[in-house]
Protein backbone atom coordinates (compact mmCIF):
# COMPACT_ATOMS: atom_id res chain seq x y z
CA UNK A 1 0.00 0.00 0.00
CA UNK A 2 1.42 3.26 -0.94
CA UNK A 3 2.43 5.64 1.87
CA UNK A 4 0.54 8.64 3.02
CA UNK A 5 1.78 11.61 0.95
CA UNK A 6 2.98 14.32 2.91
CA UNK A 7 1.22 17.70 1.21
CA UNK A 8 -2.68 15.15 1.94
CA UNK A 9 -4.30 17.02 4.24
CA UNK A 10 -6.62 15.40 5.90
CA UNK A 11 -9.33 16.25 8.02
CA UNK A 12 -11.78 13.49 8.70
CA UNK A 13 -12.75 14.86 12.14
CA UNK A 14 -14.21 11.04 12.62
CA UNK A 15 -14.99 11.57 16.31
CA UNK A 16 -18.60 12.89 15.43
CA UNK A 17 -21.07 10.30 15.22
CA UNK A 18 -23.25 9.98 11.43
CA UNK A 19 -25.11 7.20 12.52
CA UNK A 20 -28.28 9.07 13.02
CA UNK A 21 -27.62 10.88 10.26
CA UNK A 22 -30.15 10.47 7.34
CA UNK A 23 -28.44 9.05 4.44
CA UNK A 24 -28.69 11.74 1.19
CA UNK A 25 -31.51 10.14 -1.39
CA UNK A 26 -30.74 8.95 -4.50
CA UNK A 27 -30.29 10.65 -7.59
CA UNK A 28 -32.90 10.91 -10.12
CA UNK A 29 -31.29 10.42 -13.55
CA UNK A 30 -34.04 12.01 -15.06
CA UNK A 31 -33.73 15.45 -13.73
CA UNK A 32 -33.21 18.61 -15.05
CA UNK A 33 -29.81 19.26 -15.80
CA UNK A 34 -27.90 22.26 -13.30
CA UNK A 35 -24.49 22.49 -14.06
CA UNK A 36 -22.47 21.74 -17.20
CA UNK A 37 -18.63 21.04 -17.48
CA UNK A 38 -17.65 20.20 -20.77
CA UNK A 39 -13.72 20.54 -21.61
CA UNK A 40 -12.46 22.32 -19.00
CA UNK A 41 -9.02 23.45 -18.60
CA UNK A 42 -7.76 26.14 -15.82
CA UNK A 43 -4.34 27.35 -16.90
CA UNK A 44 -2.19 29.58 -14.16
CA UNK A 45 0.57 31.73 -15.39
CA UNK A 46 2.88 32.67 -12.42
CA UNK A 47 6.67 33.85 -11.90
CA UNK A 48 9.35 32.08 -10.45
CA UNK A 49 12.74 32.50 -9.37
CA UNK A 50 15.66 30.81 -11.67
CA UNK A 51 16.20 27.03 -11.26
CA UNK A 52 20.10 27.88 -10.40
CA UNK A 53 20.43 31.59 -8.88
CA UNK A 54 23.88 32.68 -8.52
CA UNK A 55 25.87 32.87 -5.70
CA UNK A 56 25.54 35.54 -3.39
CA UNK A 57 29.25 35.97 -3.39
CA UNK A 58 29.13 36.45 -7.36
CA UNK A 59 30.38 39.42 -8.80
CA UNK A 60 27.82 42.20 -11.45
CA UNK A 61 30.30 41.22 -14.00
CA UNK A 62 29.33 37.25 -13.36
CA UNK A 63 25.81 38.07 -13.43
CA UNK A 64 25.99 40.40 -16.50
CA UNK A 65 27.85 37.90 -18.20
CA UNK A 66 25.59 34.82 -16.85
CA UNK A 67 22.73 36.49 -18.48
CA UNK A 68 20.22 34.93 -15.67
CA UNK A 69 16.87 36.51 -15.43
CA UNK A 70 15.95 37.51 -12.00
CA UNK A 71 12.79 35.65 -12.37
CA UNK A 72 11.30 33.23 -15.23
CA UNK A 73 7.31 32.84 -16.60
CA UNK A 74 5.79 29.13 -15.59
CA UNK A 75 2.37 28.18 -16.71
CA UNK A 76 0.37 26.07 -13.68
CA UNK A 77 -2.13 23.38 -15.76
CA UNK A 78 -4.60 23.26 -12.65
CA UNK A 79 -7.42 21.74 -14.22
CA UNK A 80 -6.95 19.14 -17.34
CA UNK A 81 -9.91 18.09 -19.58
CA UNK A 82 -12.34 18.41 -16.74
CA UNK A 83 -16.07 17.41 -18.14
CA UNK A 84 -19.37 16.50 -16.11
CA UNK A 85 -22.86 17.07 -15.84
CA UNK A 86 -24.51 18.10 -12.47
CA UNK A 87 -28.57 17.50 -12.48
CA UNK A 88 -30.92 18.90 -10.25
CA UNK A 89 -31.08 17.66 -6.86
CA UNK A 90 -27.82 15.73 -6.61
CA UNK A 91 -24.99 17.02 -3.83
CA UNK A 92 -21.46 16.64 -5.84
CA UNK A 93 -18.42 15.97 -3.45
CA UNK A 94 -15.33 16.96 -4.91
CA UNK A 95 -12.03 15.16 -3.06
CA UNK A 96 -8.33 14.83 -3.81
CA UNK A 97 -5.38 15.56 -2.20
CA UNK A 98 -4.34 19.67 -1.80
CA UNK A 99 -3.16 20.98 -5.37
CA UNK A 100 -5.87 18.73 -7.21
CA UNK A 101 -7.60 21.68 -8.80
CA UNK A 102 -10.64 21.10 -6.54
CA UNK A 103 -10.89 25.08 -5.46
CA UNK A 104 -10.25 26.00 -9.17
CA UNK A 105 -13.21 23.74 -10.01
CA UNK A 106 -15.20 25.95 -7.46
CA UNK A 107 -14.44 29.34 -8.95
CA UNK A 108 -14.82 28.06 -12.37
CA UNK A 109 -17.92 26.98 -11.98
CA UNK A 110 -19.36 30.23 -10.02
CA UNK A 111 -17.83 32.01 -12.99
CA UNK A 112 -14.72 33.42 -10.74
CA UNK A 113 -12.35 31.86 -13.38
CA UNK A 114 -12.44 32.28 -17.19
CA UNK A 115 -11.33 29.13 -19.01
CA UNK A 116 -8.68 28.74 -20.85
CA UNK A 117 -10.21 26.06 -22.99
CA UNK A 118 -13.81 24.52 -22.51
CA UNK A 119 -17.21 26.00 -20.67
CA UNK A 120 -19.41 25.69 -18.00
CA UNK A 121 -22.86 25.84 -18.17
CA UNK A 122 -25.26 26.79 -15.09
CA UNK A 123 -28.75 26.67 -15.41
CA UNK A 124 -29.38 29.60 -12.76
CA UNK A 125 -26.98 31.40 -10.22
CA UNK A 126 -23.99 29.52 -8.63
CA UNK A 127 -23.13 30.76 -4.95
CA UNK A 128 -19.73 30.33 -3.62
CA UNK A 129 -19.59 29.37 -0.16
CA UNK A 130 -16.04 29.72 1.71
CA UNK A 131 -15.00 30.24 4.82
CA UNK A 132 -12.64 32.38 3.61
CA UNK A 133 -14.71 35.11 3.01
CA UNK A 134 -14.00 38.56 4.71
CA UNK A 135 -15.68 40.10 7.78
CA UNK A 136 -14.93 42.96 9.67
CA UNK A 137 -12.27 41.98 12.22
CA UNK A 138 -13.19 45.34 14.30
CA UNK A 139 -17.02 44.83 14.81
CA UNK A 140 -18.04 42.22 17.06
CA UNK A 141 -19.45 39.00 15.81
CA UNK A 142 -23.38 39.69 16.33
CA UNK A 143 -22.92 43.00 14.23
CA UNK A 144 -21.18 40.62 11.33
CA UNK A 145 -23.93 38.97 11.81
CA UNK A 146 -26.41 41.82 10.76
CA UNK A 147 -24.51 42.82 8.20
CA UNK A 148 -23.67 39.49 6.41
CA UNK A 149 -27.46 38.34 6.45
CA UNK A 150 -28.42 42.03 5.07
CA UNK A 151 -25.35 41.59 2.24
CA UNK A 152 -27.04 37.93 1.25
CA UNK A 153 -30.30 39.72 0.25
CA UNK A 154 -32.66 39.29 3.77
CA UNK A 155 -34.74 42.22 4.82
CA UNK A 156 -34.08 43.61 8.37
CA UNK A 157 -36.77 41.51 9.67
CA UNK A 158 -35.69 38.42 8.17
CA UNK A 159 -32.31 39.32 9.29
CA UNK A 160 -34.11 39.71 13.01
CA UNK A 161 -35.59 36.08 12.97
CA UNK A 162 -32.63 34.68 11.66
CA UNK A 163 -29.80 35.61 13.96
CA UNK A 164 -30.84 33.61 16.92
CA UNK A 165 -30.65 30.30 14.84
CA UNK A 166 -27.03 31.78 13.34
CA UNK A 167 -25.48 31.83 16.59
CA UNK A 168 -26.85 29.05 18.19
CA UNK A 169 -25.45 27.29 15.09
CA UNK A 170 -22.01 28.54 15.14
CA UNK A 171 -21.95 27.57 18.80
CA UNK A 172 -19.31 30.04 20.06
CA UNK A 173 -22.03 31.56 23.17
CA UNK A 174 -21.15 34.59 24.65
CA UNK A 175 -18.12 36.03 22.10
CA UNK A 176 -20.94 36.76 19.71
CA UNK A 177 -20.56 40.27 21.25
CA UNK A 178 -16.97 40.16 21.37
CA UNK A 179 -14.69 41.61 18.26
CA UNK A 180 -13.98 39.14 15.53
CA UNK A 181 -10.36 39.57 15.81
CA UNK A 182 -10.50 38.48 19.01
CA UNK A 183 -11.95 34.60 17.43
CA UNK A 184 -9.68 31.46 16.55
CA UNK A 185 -9.30 30.61 13.49
CA UNK A 186 -11.93 27.78 13.90
CA UNK A 187 -14.85 30.51 15.49
CA UNK A 188 -14.46 32.86 12.82
CA UNK A 189 -15.02 29.82 10.25
CA UNK A 190 -17.70 28.30 12.33
CA UNK A 191 -19.58 31.75 12.06
CA UNK A 192 -19.08 32.55 8.66
CA UNK A 193 -20.36 29.44 7.83
CA UNK A 194 -23.59 29.50 10.08
CA UNK A 195 -23.58 32.91 8.21
CA UNK A 196 -23.71 31.91 4.85
CA UNK A 197 -25.86 28.44 5.08
CA UNK A 198 -28.88 30.57 6.84
CA UNK A 199 -30.06 31.45 3.26
CA UNK A 200 -31.27 29.12 0.52
CA UNK A 201 -29.15 28.98 -2.87
CA UNK A 202 -30.04 27.90 -6.30
CA UNK A 203 -26.84 26.15 -6.67
CA UNK A 204 -24.25 26.24 -3.76
CA UNK A 205 -20.62 25.76 -3.64
CA UNK A 206 -19.12 24.87 -0.37
CA UNK A 207 -15.25 24.74 -0.42
CA UNK A 208 -13.51 23.57 2.66
CA UNK A 209 -16.23 24.76 5.28
CA UNK A 210 -15.53 21.71 7.10
CA UNK A 211 -12.26 21.62 7.35
CA UNK A 212 -12.51 23.30 11.11
CA UNK A 213 -13.93 22.46 14.18
CA UNK A 214 -15.02 19.48 16.07
CA UNK A 215 -16.72 16.36 15.40
CA UNK A 216 -19.91 17.67 17.08
CA UNK A 217 -20.02 20.75 14.68
CA UNK A 218 -18.74 18.95 11.33
CA UNK A 219 -21.91 16.55 12.11
CA UNK A 220 -24.15 19.73 12.41
CA UNK A 221 -22.73 20.94 9.48
CA UNK A 222 -23.45 17.98 7.62
CA UNK A 223 -27.35 17.91 8.46
CA UNK A 224 -27.66 21.66 7.81
CA UNK A 225 -25.94 20.94 4.00
CA UNK A 226 -28.43 18.06 3.82
CA UNK A 227 -30.57 20.70 4.65
CA UNK A 228 -29.63 23.16 2.23
CA UNK A 229 -29.51 20.65 -0.40
CA UNK A 230 -33.32 19.81 -0.13
CA UNK A 231 -34.34 23.23 -0.75
CA UNK A 232 -31.46 24.06 -3.52
CA UNK A 233 -30.88 22.59 -6.94
CA UNK A 234 -27.22 21.37 -6.47
CA UNK A 235 -24.65 21.59 -4.19
CA UNK A 236 -20.80 20.72 -4.46
CA UNK A 237 -19.10 20.18 -1.40
CA UNK A 238 -15.33 19.67 -1.11
CA UNK A 239 -13.92 18.51 2.17
CA UNK A 240 -11.21 16.74 3.52
CA UNK A 241 -13.61 14.92 6.12
CA UNK A 242 -14.77 11.45 4.36
CA UNK A 243 -17.70 11.39 6.79
CA UNK A 244 -19.26 14.34 6.17
CA UNK A 245 -18.89 13.09 2.38
CA UNK A 246 -20.61 10.32 3.12
CA UNK A 247 -23.48 11.58 5.24
CA UNK A 248 -24.25 14.79 3.02
CA UNK A 249 -23.30 13.96 -0.58
CA UNK A 250 -24.70 11.21 -3.44
CA UNK A 251 -21.88 11.30 -5.79
CA UNK A 252 -18.62 11.89 -5.57
CA UNK A 253 -15.45 13.68 -8.01
CA UNK A 254 -12.45 12.48 -7.76
CA UNK A 255 -9.92 14.78 -8.63
CA UNK A 256 -5.92 14.13 -9.38
CA UNK A 257 -3.28 16.23 -11.09
CA UNK A 258 -6.32 18.20 -12.70
CA UNK A 259 -8.17 15.67 -13.85
CA UNK A 260 -11.37 13.12 -13.03
CA UNK A 261 -10.03 10.19 -12.39
CA UNK A 262 -13.01 8.66 -10.59
CA UNK A 263 -16.92 9.85 -10.81
CA UNK A 264 -19.60 7.70 -9.23
CA UNK A 265 -21.38 6.75 -5.41
CA UNK A 266 -19.34 7.68 -2.26
CA UNK A 267 -19.71 4.22 -0.95
CA UNK A 268 -17.88 3.13 -4.14
CA UNK A 269 -15.03 5.64 -4.41
CA UNK A 270 -14.36 6.49 -1.15
CA UNK A 271 -12.89 3.18 0.08
CA UNK A 272 -11.22 3.29 -3.22
CA UNK A 273 -9.75 6.75 -2.35
CA UNK A 274 -8.57 6.02 1.15
CA UNK A 275 -6.74 2.78 -0.08
CA UNK A 276 -5.02 5.05 -3.02
CA UNK A 277 -3.71 6.93 -0.25
CA UNK A 278 -3.21 4.73 3.16
CA UNK A 279 -5.57 6.30 4.97
CA UNK A 280 -7.00 5.82 8.07
CA UNK A 281 -9.15 7.94 9.89
CA UNK A 282 -8.74 8.93 13.41
CA UNK A 283 -12.03 6.67 14.44
CA UNK A 284 -10.61 3.61 12.51
CA UNK A 285 -7.24 3.93 14.17
CA UNK A 286 -8.97 4.03 17.68
CA UNK A 287 -11.03 0.99 16.73
CA UNK A 288 -7.76 -0.84 15.63
CA UNK A 289 -5.94 0.08 18.71
CA UNK A 290 -9.23 -1.32 20.34
CA UNK A 291 -9.20 -4.51 18.73
CA UNK A 292 -5.02 -5.01 19.78
CA UNK A 293 -5.68 -4.14 23.53
CA UNK A 294 -8.41 -7.05 23.51
CA UNK A 295 -6.53 -9.43 22.04
CA UNK A 296 -3.75 -8.40 24.30
CA UNK A 297 -6.06 -8.85 27.13
CA UNK A 298 -7.78 -12.45 25.96
CA UNK A 299 -4.26 -13.77 25.31
CA UNK A 300 -2.82 -13.05 28.56
CA UNK A 301 -6.43 -14.67 30.22
CA UNK A 302 -6.08 -17.92 28.20
CA UNK A 303 -2.12 -17.89 29.39
CA UNK A 304 -3.33 -17.37 33.33
CA UNK A 305 -5.79 -19.84 32.89
CA UNK A 306 -3.51 -22.68 31.47
CA UNK A 307 -0.85 -21.94 33.80
CA UNK A 308 -3.81 -21.96 36.54
CA UNK A 309 -4.82 -25.41 34.85
CA UNK A 310 -0.82 -26.64 34.65
CA UNK A 311 -0.38 -25.89 39.04
CA UNK A 312 -4.02 -27.41 39.56
CA UNK A 313 -2.91 -30.76 37.87
CA UNK A 314 0.39 -30.83 39.64
CA UNK A 315 -1.26 -30.23 43.17
CA UNK A 316 -3.68 -33.30 42.11
CA UNK A 317 -0.71 -35.61 41.45
CA UNK A 318 0.76 -34.86 44.62
CA UNK A 319 3.46 -32.01 43.58
CA UNK A 320 4.04 -28.99 46.00
CA UNK A 321 2.54 -25.93 43.90
CA UNK A 322 5.21 -24.05 41.83
CA UNK A 323 5.01 -20.50 42.10
CA UNK A 324 5.36 -18.80 38.79
CA UNK A 325 8.89 -17.16 38.08
CA UNK A 326 7.07 -13.68 37.39
CA UNK A 327 5.54 -13.50 40.76
CA UNK A 328 8.45 -14.20 42.78
CA UNK A 329 8.34 -14.27 46.69
CA UNK A 330 10.80 -13.08 48.80
CA UNK A 331 11.46 -14.51 52.51
CA UNK A 332 11.36 -12.30 55.76
CA UNK A 333 14.94 -12.64 56.35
Amino acid sequence: MDEVDEDLEIDLSEEADFSDVAPPRDNDPNAPIKVVVDDLHIIYRVWTAPDQPLEDSASLWQRMRARRPVSSKREVHALRGVSFVARQGEAVGVIGKNGAGKSTLMRAIAGLLPPNQGVVYADGQPTMLGVSSALMQALSGLRNVELGLLALGLTPTEVKARIPDVIEFSGIGSAIHMPMSTYSSGMSARLKFAIASAVTHEILLIDEALSTGDGEFVKRSSQRIQHLRDEADTIFLVSHSMGAIRSACNRVLWLDEGRIIADGHPEDIIPEYEARFGLKSKKAMRERRKKRKEANEEATAELAAQEAAELAAEAGAGNSPVVPSAAPVRGDG
